[in-house]
């Protein structure tokens, strides 16, 4: 997956935006204010911090050792760093993109998920 792929695939869900209140490399992909997807877009090889289940983040590390990692400054039993340099899916990295999206709206109020067409 390339950069531009990974940026698209971030703003393609409802209401999500792309942010840099750390510094102008860093794009931080939020819905609602809500981070779901870190990534410096220009880094080689290319990561992306993702929000995942704390049960299927221990599966997918084992499974993918190396290319999943615990989250880089992130708490790790909650987020993961995903290399998606092309080794992985890009399939299996569309699927944990849409995960940690929908891990992140699920926290949201009701109202919100409702506006997000996300019960």
């Amino acid at each position: 997956m390339t950069p531009k792929q990974l940026r698209a695939l971030c703003l393609s869900f409802n209401a999500s935006v792309e942010d840099f209140p750390f510094n102008p490399e860093t794009s931080v992909f939020k819905v609602l204010g809500k981070l779901f997807a870190l990534t410096a877009l220009d880094a080689r090889p290319l990561t992306v911090n993702l929000k995942c289940d704390p049960e299927d983040a221990i599966r997918l590390r084992a499974d993918h050792p190396g290319l999943i990692v615990p989250g880089y400054h992130m708490n790790k039993r909650h987020w993961n760093t995903v290399t998606v340099d092309g080794e992985l899916p890009d399939r299996l990295v569309r699927e944990l993109v849409e995960d940690s999206y929908d891990l992140v709206v699920a926290g949201l109020p009701r109202a919100e998920r409702l506006r997000l067409d996300r019960p």
